[in-house]
């Protein structure tokens, strides 16, 4: 039997342009939170270099890695060796032309379970994805790792409630968002609160409306790698329980290494209490797949 309690950790760090200092960076908010008893840690979206999309250039193709590779070997090697469960967001090179924005799960003996692809993909000012990624075609997975059931969302999926409600009906106790997001600084003094609250609430609801865990790694500090505006990350990663009730909160503008402990019963405990899942009518959803009821 599965341990009730457990602790999971975030990463929370700025990028700068070399590559090798951002992985570092991530290893070593890795073994603290480690050190700190952390089961299972989550890193930030694109964790390895700064938020390339806010460009449409070429020359960011060569980040990519495949997956399994070099990359992953690495992170099996520090989850084996700390017995902890990781999950990485990569750049993954699948074939020539056809790359993704992909979530790996390693579990507690350095076994890479699977991979997420990010399901939807942005194109808005700064966030040109579409340029770089081919949207995911492997749906929405959960693992059972060594510590809990685990679904891993990335960034723009974490605001459609879909995606929170196939991957908690495949089993995710703890759900997992990856996020590179923040402020255009033109916009932050006058709807900067706003944005940043519509975000953390559509997440927290997602926790509610599934009786799940909510655990979302965002970068932080201002990033413009070829000039321009850039964007200012708002950091303020989060871990909430199922009733919504934020356990832990990252700075707006440091990096931190977040651990919080969460309590597996109160999975249970919600989804009979607030029975959603038991009372869904799944007999009157079927025009859901369509883009617009407009009959």
């Amino acid at each position: 039997m599965k341990q009730q309690k457990l602790r999971v950790g975030l990463l929370q760090h700025r990028c700068g342009p070399d590559l090798q200092a951002n992985a570092l960076t991530m290893e070593r908010g890795m073994r603290t939170a480690a050190a700190q008893g952390a089961h299972i840690i989550s890193t930030q979206e694109l964790f390895r270099s700064q938020y390339f999309c806010q460009v449409e250039d070429h020359k960011y193709f060569t980040f990519a890695e495949t997956i399994p590779g070099p990359g992953t070997e690495r992170l099996s090697a520090l989850a084996r060796e700390l017995k902890v469960v990781l999950i990485a967001s990569l750049f993954e090179r699948r074939a020539p032309g056809l790359y993704h924005n992909t979530a790996v799960v390693i579990d507690a003996d350095g076994t890479l379970l699977g991979k997420y692809r990010k399901m939807h993909i942005p194109d808005d000012p700064l966030f040109y994805e579409k340029f770089y990624f081919t949207p995911g075609d492997l749906g929405f997975l959960t693992w059972k790792t060594k510590y809990a059931p685990v679904g891993v969302c990335i960034c723009w999926d974490q605001w459609y409630p879909e995606a929170a409600r196939l991957t908690a009906l495949a089993g995710a106790q703890i759900l997992f968002y990856p996020t590179a997001i923040g402020w255009h600084p033109s916009e932050k003094e006058q709807q900067g609160q706003r944005q940043h609250a519509s975000w953390e609430t559509v997440q927290r609801g997602h926790a509610i409306a599934n009786g799940c865990y909510v655990a979302v790694a965002n970068r932080v500090g201002h990033e413009a790698p070829d000039g321009g505006p850039g964007i200012e990350f708002w950091g303020q990663s989060f871990i909430c329980d199922p009733s919504g009730e934020i356990l832990k909160r990252g700075s707006s503008s440091e990096e931190e290494v977040l651990v919080a402990e969460i309590d597996l019963s109160l999975v249970e405990n919600q989804r009979t209490h607030w029975p959603f899942l038991r009372d869904r009518r799944i007999d009157a959803y079927g025009e859901i797949n369509r883009r617009l009821i407009d009959t």
